[in-house]
């Protein structure tokens, strides 16, 4: 007898696979996430400044660790996955703080199999739709995710080929006002120093000069419950070598994104996120960013950014792989 482990084909639209536990932020989770990725926003590390301008007494949860925690609850559809290849339409509709706890829901919606490839295995792409709701049933995240898996039958023929347009990467700027908190900007305005959003010329592109060495991957896919093989088993990997679970990279992205804005407040939506090739252990991640548009509000404002991330690998790796772009993200945030 062994777990089941479910394959493209053993899904139909409209299945539910929610059967997760749901997870309490705690100081710890929060610490190890810090640990790892190096996060500089600054509600998630000064108590004072966040309940200054929130009100609330806990720190806010940083969004890479609120994001990491829901992509890896809605993993029981992709345990076999091949890699996930993108995120749309990802609204952050609620402040998650410490103590809070996190429920997430996750359902199929499109099923599209793969062109077949000479010699290659079928595959097959599975569209999920993933709801996390805090412990006041308040929706705090939805988005959509694309992981892809293979087919049981390496000949399957499946006649599968759903429209993915019902996941949505277009979030409008009505949209985004509704998910600006009620807190007190001005009061972050006037505690801190550093390039605020009135620093930033829309149109300008930025590189990130200091770079990261990806580390400890496996232990953030345990922390966040992932249960994607491809990340703990080298053996599950089309590459012969785990592959890094893409939030990984996104977090990396993340953190780097701070020190280019240091009064970020806190990330309103993502649009869409690619994962353009893959990513694996000692990679060295290095990330460039353009202001693509700005809009001011009473106090800070809003700033739409695309975040263009690449690796450099040793030269055991193919040519062709010793430097490699791997992120392409579109994302919204809220800046002092």
């Amino acid at each position: 007898m062994t777990v089941y482990v479910p394959y493209f084909e053993d899904f139909s639209v409209g299945d539910d696979l929610s059967d997760v536990p749901s997870i309490t932020v705690t100081e710890g989770l929060a610490a190890l996430h810090q640990a790892l990725f190096g996060d500089r926003s600054k509600l998630s590390l000064d108590q004072v400044l966040c309940q200054k301008v929130t009100g609330r007494p806990a720190l806010l949860a940083s969004s890479a660790l609120v994001c990491n925690l829901a992509i890896g609850q809605s993993t029981i559809p992709s345990q076999r996955v091949l890699g996930n290849l993108f995120y749309r339409g990802l609204h952050l509709k609620k402040a998650v703080f410490l103590g809070d706890t996190l429920t997430t829901r996750t359902r199929v919606v499109a099923l599209r199999q793969n062109a077949q490839k000479t010699g290659r295995p079928s595959t097959g792409m599975v569209a999920l739709q993933v709801h996390v709701t805090n412990q006041d049933d308040q929706t705090v995240l939805l988005f959509w995710r694309c992981p892809m898996l293979p087919c049981r039958d390496p000949k399957a023929e499946t006649g599968l080929k759903d429209s993915f347009d019902n996941m949505p990467m277009n979030i409008s700027d009505a949209e985004l006002q509704q998910h600006l908190p009620d807190w007190s900007l001005e009061k972050f305005s006037n505690s801190t120093r550093g390039t605020m959003f009135t620093d930033f010329e829309a149109g300008s592109v930025v590189e990130i000069e200091a770079a990261d060495t990806v580390t400890s991957a496996p232990e953030l896919v345990r922390m966040t419950l992932n249960m994607a093989m491809t990340h703990t088993d080298a053996s599950r990997s089309v590459y012969g070598k785990r592959l890094v679970y893409g939030g990984h990279t996104i977090a990396v992205a993340s953190a780097q994104m701070t020190r280019l804005i240091p009064n970020l407040v806190t990330i309103l939506a993502w649009y869409q996120c690619d994962h353009t090739a893959p990513v694996f252990e000692q990679d060295i991640l290095s990330s460039r960013v353009t202001i693509e548009e700005k809009l001011p509000l009473k106090a800070g404002g809003i700033l739409k950014l695309h975040v263009e991330v690449m690796a450099k690998r040793g030269s055991e790796a193919p040519a062709e792989m010793q430097t490699a772009k791997v992120l392409d993200w579109r994302l919204a945030c809220l800046t002092a």
